[in-house]
């Protein structure tokens, strides 16, 4: 029962295929990156095998997920025979709205609902569908279904994901809080909770999923109560290059100032803010941290601003769960960057948080960083979005 895991960014493409059948082993792995640019790039990693790369124009995503199957079916490269292995395609999808509320088996009324739901995600959601439509196309006689970020939120009680403008907003056309990286949040507290021998429901959990996009969510009893990612992905923590919370003042004054349109706007929170904005052009938090290391003052002003806001989105979900018991760290900088880490989980004695340095060196893999007497565990939990998809997608075509 093989499962191929489809995650479609605006140029770029990730994969996996899945063989469900006992262990949800990953057969094969890889990215198509730069669709649309003078030159894309194609990675592509069978299990026990030798990894592939090849450099070439990829001009849309049907191209580079025709490129994804020919790798799957080639003879030296290949894991598998026939098209006909593959079970069905699970996508992620970054917003479901409030129709979504769960994972779903993808048709065209389907389709036509995330496709409504595009301004609201403008940097995923087009591109989701794309690769949908295209996985439709080449493989007509396959099952896709469609995992969405937000449903795992959909659980966040009217207090917490109501925003404070007429009512009539919310109930006409259901502007509120979702939250995104559900898949993400759903997957490591259960795990943490797992490896700690405790029972979830039980427990008070804040994950912390900290990458290029980034986000909290406070999980109590085995449900999202509330998460920093609002209507879209752009609220809430600073981002690499997403400005995260913002006064809205700020945001119409300098939209009048520059004579910005909605583009311009929609650009300038998305694309131009965030970490980027703050260093000057740095995305990336290992760039950011050698600009420290060589005394780069934005750079350093970056990495404790980012740090102080997740930080306070601890404090603010420990307050309204009425306390923690785990905290976990997870996304590409959460499992592997030991600075934020400690920027982040030093100085949380409050909160009960021993934090232990000595622990910290991990990069990609589980580990507790607190001591043994430490009254709430902080722990690194490599997340494994692709697992849930999979999950997911098997559970509605068997």
């Amino acid at each position: 029962m093989k499962i191929l895991v489809l995650n479609c960014g605006s140029s770029s493409i990730k994969y996996q295929l899945i063989d469900m059948e006992e262990n949800a082993d990953v057969l094969a792995k890889g990215i198509v990156e730069r669709i649309g640019l003078e030159m894309g790039e194609f990675t592509h990693k069978p299990e026990g095998g030798e990894k592939y790369c090849v450099k070439t124009p990829i001009k849309d995503h049907e191209m580079g997920i025709k490129m994804i199957l020919d790798a799957l079916l080639d003879e030296q490269h290949g894991i598998i025979s026939s098209l006909d292995e593959i079970l069905a395609v699970g996508h992620r999808v970054a917003h479901g709205g409030e129709y979504f509320k769960k994972s779903t088996i993808l048709g065209e009324r389907e389709l036509m609902e995330i496709d409504k739901l595009r301004e609201l995600a403008p940097l995923h959601n087009p591109a989701n569908l794309s690769g949908i439509k295209v996985m439709m196309k080449l493989l007509p006689n396959v099952k896709q279904v469609g995992v969405f970020d937000t449903s795992f939120h959909q659980t966040i009680p009217i207090e917490a994901f109501l925003y404070a403008i007429p009512f009539n907003y919310y109930e006409e056309n259901k502007i509120r809080r979702y939250g995104f990286h559900g898949t993400s949040h759903s997957y490591v507290a259960p795990r943490a909770a797992q490896l700690l021998g405790k029972n979830y429901e039980d427990l008070k959990i804040i994950v912390c999923h900290l990458g290029n996009g980034a986000s909290v969510c406070a999980i109590k009893n085995g449900k999202s109560v509330d998460t920093s990612m609002g209507l879209t992905p752009v609220e809430g923590l600073i981002m690499g290059t997403r400005c995260g919370d913002l006064d809205l003042g700020v945001l119409l004054y300098i939209a009048e100032k520059e004579k910005m349109n909605y583009e311009a706007m929609l650009n300038f929170v998305n694309k131009k803010s965030g970490v980027k904005g703050i260093t000057g052009g740095k995305t990336d938090m290992r760039d950011v941290e050698k600009g420290v290391e060589q005394g780069d003052e934005r750079s350093i002003i970056a990495l404790n601003c980012y740090c102080y806001r997740v930080k306070k989105y601890i404090g603010a979900y420990a307050a309204a769960m009425n306390g923690v018991d785990i905290i976990v760290m997870t996304g590409g900088i959460g499992e592997n960057d030991h600075n934020v880490r400690e920027g982040v989980l030093a100085n949380l004695q409050y909160l009960g948080v021993d934090f232990d340095p000595s622990k910290n060196s991990v990069r990609g893999q589980d580990q507790i960083l607190t001591a043994p007497h430490s009254k709430t565990t902080a722990m690194v939990i490599t997340t494994n979005e692709e697992l849930v998809i999979a999950t997911d997608t098997l559970e509605l075509v068997r």
